[in-house]
């Protein structure tokens, strides 16, 4: 009894979190070594335990045990293996173990660490990472178990984890399949992405937690957890890409990014995580922000609960999100447990979270990376009143008023502005102090530069206006960043003798945090420059059309040839169009736009998904976006086609190479050097002299 078994492993993990949390709590409160060693081993076990269970429900999931709910509602025969793995985070059940079964991972691996400098960080972090891991595993044992299983009892077929008086095993013939919208290989990868980097960030809140109970409040926990902010930040931006490609692929609207509820969840922890990644370099470099980082951090782990929260419990109608559950309220009373204890801890310790120094110029580096930080707020504040309005409005009013695209890009389009702005100017400044003479100084080649490039190319194009600022920035940025590394990179090379690409090496293997940073910024306007071409410059049209005749956009000519129907495997058939692209007429290639339909595995007549499916022809000058829309056949009539050309947008995806390139050398490992603040070489200073 696989299933059994799986339950059982479940529930002896979720009692191994509990002893954990208490071993260590008391352990602390007598301050018994082997107590808190107790409760790391506690902690060390649910690894291996939710990793069989897993491996329980993997087993079920690929033998089409179909008498499990689970592995009815997300699998059927016709589907290949490896799709049958993934259906275990494709729906809500599993998706929950998936998330448990990273979190076990992510604790364990901390744990493992030697622990004999932050021996007082210990019993704290293991008590925040077994409440977090308790409370997703009691969802799973008590509310969505992905082992329950069909019986068969006068009421009919109900699934239920222990089985009823008097009731029968029953197994269905085949199963309901995965979504097809989740079997596109950046599904495959999207969800797991996305929460390695929400359950990532639970470690630097539990070490920020540590810290408050503990009374450590130096910056010790922000250089324990620095590399787990910036895997964190790299998973969940590599999951919003990877969403942002999906949609774009497979949804068939001609865009990436359509500020749907579910996408914004995920993208409001990566808003605070940000900031919380440029903030801390002020507390570590000057001893400043204490507090505020600690704000950052209690918000992000808040945001990354409802982040899941709003997913699973049906709350927000999203193609995204999974079905209505009755998690939803369990969710709501954690978050607003988790965030009034954290904000109490805060307040408790907030007085020996003063700085160590005090900002004394609004033109500094810190205090242009505050204002960095109060402008991701401010996105953050339009992206959750977006989120929360329609729940508001339909507890008020009774009706639910959705909030659309227009408004958030009126809100936040100038704010990103001013975030590229800022991006452009920061480097240049110094820590400490700067005037408006010394970045002007530094500043004002960039911007002739930048005036120089953008001006010709909007002229010749566009005479939009948004347009000309958007890309003005851009260049703007590029050149600074550029300079920066041009201008290091010869300091060097003119100080050691050596060539150019040898100093730039030695200059990134040295500080990889700052120009990992860097290259991040070089990515982020290489993805600007895609957003921008599609957002100001789309062109779209629809159209009829017979057999040899012809659609136009943007000096493409689309001639239809022809359209057939065939069946692609069991279960699905595909309607293919085949048209050929001409420029100036020039043939440049045929494209196949299509729909998709998918048949039910227990009854074949009856259609439970279509997918419309794009022809594309992809350069970095623009994107013809093609989609069949309907079709007559061949003797009567013609097909309906509509048309996207999507300037730019390649850029976008290029860009977002670059930045994974760039994340991994910031976090690349390298010898940690303390930092000399002020009030350590006050005490250097007291021993020197002592000696």
């Amino acid at each position: 009894m696989v299933a059994d078994f799986g339950y059982g492993v479940l529930v002896l993990t979720f009692l191994a979190t509990f002893f954990s949390a208490g071993m260590a709590y008391v352990g602390v409160r007598r301050r018994s070594e082997s107590l808190i060693e107790s409760a790391r081993r506690g902690l060390l076990l649910t690894f291996p335990l939710i990793s069989i269970a897993s491996a329980a429900l993997i087993y079920l999931l690929v033998t089409d045990q179909y008498q499990v709910a689970f592995v009815y509602q997300v699998t059927s025969r016709n589907m290949p293996a490896y799709l049958k793995v993934t259906a275990w985070w494709g729906g809500q059940a599993g998706s929950l173990v998936f998330w448990t079964w990273l979190l076990s991972a992510f604790t364990t691996a901390v744990t493992l660490r030697r622990w004999d400098r932050d021996r007082e960080f210990l019993p704290w972090v293991v008590v925040v990472a077994s409440i977090t891991l308790a409370f997703f595993l009691m969802l799973v044992i008590f509310f969505e178990n992905p082992f329950a299983r069909f019986y068969q009892t006068a009421e009919g077929v109900s699934s239920y984890t222990l089985p009823p008086a008097g009731a029968v095993l029953f197994t269905p013939p085949d199963g309901n399949g995965l979504n097809p919208l989740l079997r596109h290989p950046g599904m495959v990868i999207h969800p797991p992405m996305l929460y390695l980097g929400f359950v990532s960030f639970v470690i630097p809140y539990a070490f920020a937690m540590a810290a408050l109970i503990s009374g450590r409040t130096d910056d010790r926990w922000i250089r324990l957890t620095r590399r787990w902010t910036l895997w964190a930040w790299l998973f969940l931006s590599f999951g919003l890409v990877l969403g942002g490609r999906w949609a774009y692929d497979v949804l068939g609207w001609g865009g990436y990014w359509g500020w749907d509820p579910v996408e914004i969840a995920a993208f409001m922890p990566w808003l605070t995580g940000t900031a919380f990644l440029h903030s801390v370099m002020i507390q570590e470099k000057r001893g400043q922000l204490k507090q505020w980082n600690m704000i950052l951090i209690i918000l992000t782990y808040a945001l990354v609960i409802f982040g899941t929260f709003l997913t699973r419990s049906g709350v927000l109608s999203s193609v995204h999100s999974f079905a209505q559950s009755a998690i939803g309220p369990l969710f709501f009373a954690f978050i607003g447990l988790t965030f009034i204890t954290s904000f109490a801890l805060l307040i408790w310790r907030w007085p020996q979270l003063h700085g160590e120094t005090e900002m004394r110029s609004l033109l500094s580096r810190e205090a242009l990376f505050l204002l960095n930080n109060l402008l991701f707020m401010s996105i953050l504040v339009v992206c959750f009143w977006g989120v929360i309005f329609p729940l508001i409005s339909e507890l008020v009013t009774g009706q639910k008023v959705t909030v659309g695209p227009p408004f958030y890009e009126r809100a936040t389009a100038p704010i990103f502005a001013s975030l590229m702005l800022l991006m452009g100017v920061a480097p240049l400044s110094a820590w400490g102090h700067s005037t408006w003479k010394t970045l002007g100084r530094a500043l004002w080649k960039p911007a002739l530069g930048a005036t120089i490039v953008a001006y010709p190319l909007i002229v010749t194009r566009t005479m939009n206006w948004i347009a000309w600022i958007g890309f003005y920035l851009v260049v703007l940025v590029l050149l600074v960043t550029l300079y920066e590394f041009w201008r290091a990179a010869r300091a060097r090379q003119k100080s050691h003798a050596e060539n150019f690409i040898a100093a730039l090496w030695t200059l990134v293997g040295r500080n990889r945090r700052r120009y990992g940073g860097y290259i991040i910024h070089l990515s982020m306007m290489l993805m600007a420059i895609g957003i921008l071409g599609i957002e100001l410059f789309q062109k779209e049209t629809q159209g009829s059309v017979p057999v040899g005749q012809s659609l136009s956009l943007s000096g493409y000519d689309v001639k239809y040839e022809e359209v057939a129907q065939f069946n692609f495997k069991p279960g699905h058939d595909v309607m293919r169009a085949v048209v050929s692209v001409y420029r100036g007429g020039k043939f440049l290639g045929e494209l196949h736009p299509r729909i998709d339909y998918y048949y039910s595995p227990t009854n074949p007549s009856e259609t439970t998904q279509t997918m419309t499916i794009p022809g594309q022809r992809a350069t970095l000058e623009d994107d013809l976006y093609v989609l069949l829309v309907d079709w007559q056949p061949v003797s009567t009539g013609g097909a309906t086609f509509k048309i996207y050309v999507n300037p730019l947008v390649n850029w976008l995806w290029l860009g977002s190479l670059l930045f994974f390139v760039g994340v991994i050398i910031a976090a690349w490992p390298e010898r940690e050097v303390e930092p000399v603040t002020e009030s350590r070489s006050r005490v250097i200073r007291q021993v020197s002299a002592a000696d």
